[in-house]
């Protein structure tokens, strides 16, 4: 039984203005960006957990954050040999930036390209100037179209775009309109997704006014989803939608229960390994890690050697629900054979569930594949919460 593919995560936790609906660890860059100091720590950080994964091939590297493209080319660059030394890539390996489009200098996506990046994902949000503002972004619909424009320049065709619905006062028509902008712009993929009010933001204290009811966001997104499927795009995901042969692998390892390493401040990793034969009934030993979320904290941290990396075991009680928050998620689900290859456990332990699932009109089941129902994906966390121990 093979170990799960393997990915990296590298998080930014930068950006020019922190706003008011988002719920990532992101922070307001207050004076000179801290470059070569944070570097360096992402360096030492990936040292530390190489180790837990000898021998493997990384296929992705993302970028995420905050907001990468607030850090030079030269930069990433330098990061991008460190990786290099420090594992094995796969010679295809999908290597994603993303980027705000109010950050972005022109001629830089060229240098991105020629330190490594291979695919760029840049937050849009939206073609309306008034919802732009109203969202807090710090860019314009003009900002976008010049950013893809760049990218083309740059031979970086492989770009997402997202988008989000259910803006305050929005129309049907408004968010139609905003796919065809983006289509507009030939993206080889869309992430498109609801406006929600995360708690501990801006907007979960004080809701923007003016915000579409439930029945008028469901039918934005169906109207939405029409006319990506007019235009070619495959929805693989709740929110993700591509051409032909375009997902993102990445995120796909994710939702396919895929190993990963996270470096930077508050990124989170999984690992596995094969268990000893006096740890069952898992065949498989997964383990979770967190890094400290507040980046002073984390440089601090990394810049007093020894620096540890704290590792927490995922008890086999917990991993089915794991497994299904993330593959419930895709469209076209799982297969029994992945679903034990990638958590080590007998699929027959969930029978019972996965037919009470199927009666309720939330799973589907043709022989080979299990997948949420179009029920099950509008209750989604009802039939999520159905595998929890």
């Amino acid at each position: 039984m093979p170990l799960p593919p393997l990915s990296l995560y590298v998080h930014f936790p930068w950006c020019v203005r922190k706003c008011p609906y988002c719920d990532f660890n992101s922070h307001t860059l207050h004076g000179e960006l801290p470059q070569d100091l944070y570097i360096d720590a992402l360096i030492r950080d990936l040292a530390l957990q190489t180790q837990l994964v000898q021998g493997r091939e990384l296929q992705s590297i993302f970028l995420g954050g905050g907001t990468p493209s607030l850090f030079a080319p030269a930069a990433l660059a330098r990061l991008f040999e460190a990786v290099r030394t420090q594992c094995q890539l796969a010679a295809d390996i999908e290597i994603t930036l993303e980027a705000n489009p109010g950050t972005i200098e022109r001629g830089r996506f060229a240098d991105y390209r020629a330190a490594g990046v291979t695919r760029v994902s840049l937050g849009a949000q939206s073609f309306d100037d008034k919802q732009l503002q109203r969202l807090g972004r710090i860019h314009a619909a003009i900002d976008t179209r010049r950013a893809v424009e760049e990218l083309y320049a740059a031979d970086l065709a492989n770009f997402n775009l997202d988008l989000m619905y259910g803006l305050p006062e929005q129309t049907r028509a408004e968010a139609v309109a905003d796919i065809e902008a983006a289509l507009a712009l030939q993206p080889a993929h869309v992430s498109h997704y609801q406006l929600t009010m995360e708690p501990g933001t801006v907007f979960a204290a004080k809701p923007p006014p003016g915000l579409p009811d439930d029945e008028s966001g469901a039918d934005m997104q169906l109207a939405c989803q029409e006319r990506l499927a007019q235009a070619g795009f495959v929805q693989y995901e709740v929110s993700a939608y591509a051409r032909d042969h375009q997902r993102c692998r990445h995120n796909l390892n994710y939702w396919e229960f895929g190993d990963y390493l996270g470096v930077g401040a508050g990124a989170h990793g999984k690992s596995s390994q094969f268990a000893p034969e006096a740890n069952p009934p898992a065949a498989l030993l997964i383990e979770r890690s967190v890094r400290m979320r507040e980046p002073r904290r984390y440089l601090a941290e990394l810049a007093n050697p020894p620096a540890r990396l704290e590792l927490r075991p995922v008890p086999a009680a917990d991993v089915p629900f794991e497994y299904m928050l993330n593959a419930l998620r895709l469209n076209e689900g799982f297969e029994r054979g992945q679903y034990e290859a990638r958590t080590g456990l007998a699929f027959d332990a969930l029978a019972a569930r996965i037919d009470q699932a199927c009666r309720r009109g939330l799973m589907q089941h043709d022989g080979r594949r299990l997948r949420a129902s179009a029920r099950g994906l509008s209750f989604l966390n009802d039939l999520q919460s159905m595998f929890l121990p």
